[in-house]
């Protein structure tokens, strides 16, 4: 399940890449998450009844860490080739396995891995980014917290009861943004094909498999499982964008990897709980 949403989720990044050149990040994520809530929302059926209120906080805190991790990565990409964003975004969810494990070993695969962070740039100190890295890093941080997240509401609702109702707190944050910054655009035949497309390739299939995989293993497994993601941003970036990447990039990103391999080498009885 985490496989196949990590390969859904890099080739709906690649088609919003492409539709940010016309609606820019807020209407591209407005789009998606307009069409991806209805459909959340017709196959999960959710509820409110007999909810605690400690039920709706963990809701409504998963809403907003979607909505603003979506917004952050896809301000990234207005910036920097798919493939960099996806890597620089990856240490999120590898720093969380390492500080989960606790392990030396694994505090030194973080600090290689942001060798390869260093590496994936691939350009002079003055020509960085450093706005497309910012955020970058800002969804990464978001990304493991969206991880710890999922994992609590995955607990307190059923099936996907909870990941429906916080979709619809992330609309509820960044649909309005999207319709003041892309105004009629949105509703261009283009628009809504591409958006549709997107909502069902990186909302619908992968964030219903990572909550469904979510149930099954511990947050640090999850996190660290995630080690592809890097490479099939690449691929993606590559074969929709035709985004290509220097040798030292690739060796960058073989860095961040290679990293993610080496905490997945930790025995899984030795991750704690959280």
């Amino acid at each position: 399940m985490v496989l196949g949403g990590i390969v859904s989720v890099q080739f709906g990044g690649a088609l919003a890449a492409k539709l940010i050149e016309t609606l820019g990040a807020p209407g591209t994520v407005a789009l998606r998450l307009a069409m991806a809530v209805p459909i959340l929302l017709l196959i999960a059926r959710p509820s409110l009844r007999n909810r605690t209120k400690r039920d709706l906080l963990a809701v409504v805190a998963f809403g907003i860490v979607l909505g603003l991790m979506n917004l952050s990565f896809y301000l990234s990409l207005e910036r920097l080739p798919l493939g960099v964003a996806v890597t620089i975004e990856f240490i999120g969810p590898l720093g969380l396995a390492a500080a989960l494990s606790r392990k030396r070993r694994d505090l030194i695969a973080v600090a290689a891995a942001a060798l390869g962070v260093v590496l994936v740039n691939g350009q002079e100190l003055e020509a960085v980014d450093w706005v497309g890295i910012g955020f970058a890093a800002l969804a990464g941080a978001l990304w493991a917290c969206y991880i710890l997240l999922s994992a609590e509401t995955g607990r307190r609702f059923a099936q996907l009861d909870g990941l429906a109702l916080a979709m619809v707190v992330s609309a509820l944050i960044t649909v309005p943004i999207g319709i003041t910054s892309a105004g009629a655009e949105l509703l261009h035949w283009h628009s809504l094909t591409l958006g549709l497309a997107i909502a069902l390739l990186s909302s619908v299939l992968p964030y219903s498999l990572e909550t469904l995989a979510l149930r099954r293993m511990k947050p640090a497994v999850f996190g660290i499982l995630m080690s592809l993601e890097p490479a099939v941003g690449a691929i993606a970036g590559y074969l929709i964008l035709d985004q290509r990447l220097t040798i030292i990039q690739l060796i960058g990103m073989a860095c961040v990897v290679g990293a993610s391999i080496a905490i997945t080498r930790t025995p899984r009885s030795e991750a704690p709980d959280i």
